[in-house]
């Protein structure tokens, strides 16, 4: 057998014969044969002027005309191979870029909400016109600096731009009744169906790339926790205008109000992008941390639940559902679940595709089960709510979500115990997830076009 190499690249061969070493691979004869081919063609490709990580590359990818497995391998994990064993040798400066650009737009999201003043309209005062177009009016600048930035095809901005005047037009023409449920309901399922377009303009169009959609779950992730940053600063600086304008017996309330406010989310908004954007390392992410602290406590929640709902329900005792046909626990439990998917997905987007299952596994499986019983018994007693009340849109749009994430979380389910059992590969679990992607834009786009005229824009 060949000599040993730097360490580094014995890190890597290690990974490869623990890939094609699985229990219902090879055994492990014919494994030393093929690591010593390995070995042999780094050698040559070395001796040939190419540096060790680009001869393991390449090596792989050649032992993949001999070995079924070792194709496979090369196949799903050289563009990540790539990163870990380039990227840490290349110096790591601050990415700066697109500071000017994304300040440029944020204060064009903060213009943009206050052009409605010109015509009358506060934002203290018409709640419903900004439910209507505070999305409409903030998230075109962020979309428009990913599509800057990725120095975008014609046919990406058409795609990208042609939601957000459909949307536009849409919640422009529609007759909703003041403070009415399907408003409500086509507002905030407006904001989910063009974030996920905006995700459309920051993987560049790849949207058929498992690997593009799971950049942006992560990007979502960590644009949330910085937006939350920003908002308990901008909490603060609110706090101390107040107080130093009333020390001073100056009101200060209109100017928080009609335009700290609402300036400082729209502006925050582009500005939390562009710090994802600006501290995106390959080695330095904030989401192993964050998955690794909440997963437990969601986990215990979950559970939590099942117990004070099966007791307070009085299940074992009179056999019904009271507790779960409370309609606010089945709002708060619909957003507990949601939060869940999307804890599993940020998860999912943290973890090292080429680390053996591990106890987190587990306990994300545990998670995946519990969300499972906390779904179905929500979906029986909104049946339940359903066949007794009759149907409105806040319950049928309920229902459709719950049936996607029960969808979702039982081939999530399933794949992840393949996963932890070693039957099956990240890569599936990963895809799987990713895929619902469209689902969820689909539903949101039923949402807000059919559901307003359906129930009469009540």
């Amino acid at each position: 057998m060949a000599g040993p190499l730097e360490p580094r690249i014995e890190d890597q061969i290690s990974t490869w014969r623990g890939y094609v070493s699985r229990p219902q691979a090879i055994d492990g004869r014919d494994v030393d044969e093929l690591e010593d081919h390995l070995r042999g063609q780094i050698d040559r490709l070395e001796a040939s002027g190419l540096d060790a990580d680009e001869a393991f590359l390449v090596a792989v990818k050649r032992l993949g005309g001999l070995d079924e497995l070792s194709r496979e391998f090369a196949r799903e994990h050289s563009d990540r191979l790539w990163k870990q064993l380039m990227v840490p040798t290349q110096p790591q400066s601050p990415r700066t870029g697109g500071l000017l650009l994304a300040v440029g737009l944020a204060l064009g999201a903060a213009l943009a909400v206050k052009v409605p003043a010109l015509f009358g309209i506060g934002f203290g005062d018409d709640a419903a016109f900004y439910a209507r177009f505070f999305v409409l009016l903030v998230l075109p600048f962020l979309a428009a600096y990913f599509l800057v930035r990725r120095r975008a095809a014609a046919a990406t901005v058409a795609v990208v731009g042609a939601p957000f005047v459909l949307a536009a037009v849409i919640m422009a023409a529609y007759p909703f009744a003041p403070d009415g449920a399907t408003l409500v309901l086509a507002a905030t399922h407006v904001a989910v169906a063009l974030w996920i377009v905006v995700g459309i303009a920051y993987v560049d169009g790849r949207v058929g790339s498992s690997r593009a959609r799971m950049d942006f779950i992560r990007f979502t992730g960590e644009w949330v926790v910085y937006f939350a940053l920003i908002a308990l600063g901008g909490g603060v600086l609110v706090a101390l205008t107040m107080g130093v304008f009333s020390a001073i017996d100056l009101d200060a309330g209109w100017f928080v109000q009609e335009v700290m406010v609402p300036c400082g989310v729209a502006g925050a908004v582009v500005i939390a992008g562009w710090l994802v954007e600006a501290k995106q390392s390959v080695i330095e992410n904030i989401a192993p941390v964050l998955t690794k602290l909440f997963t437990p406590l969601f986990t215990l929640l979950l559970l939590a639940f099942i117990v004070a709902g099966l007791l307070q329900g009085d299940l074992v005792g009179g056999g019904n559902f009271e507790a779960f046909g409370q309609r606010d626990l089945l709002i708060l439990f619909d957003v507990v679940l949601v939060v869940v998917v999307g804890l599993l997905l940020y998860a999912l987007s943290a973890r090292d595709p080429l680390a053996e299952p591990s106890w987190f596994d587990r306990l994300q499986l545990l998670m995946i089960a519990a969300a499972l019983v906390v779904d179905i018994m929500v979906l029986v007693a909104m049946i339940g709510r359903i066949a007794e009340w009759g149907a409105s849109p806040n319950k049928l749009a309920s229902l459709g979500l719950n049936v996607i994430l029960l969808a979702n979380l039982v081939g999530a389910g399933w794949l992840q115990l393949r996963f932890v059992r070693a039957r099956t590969t990240f890569e599936r679990l990963e895809r799987w997830q990713t895929g619902f992607l469209p689902v969820y834009l689909a539903w949101a786009a039923i949402v807000v076009v059919v559901f307003p005229p359906l129930f009469g824009y009540a």
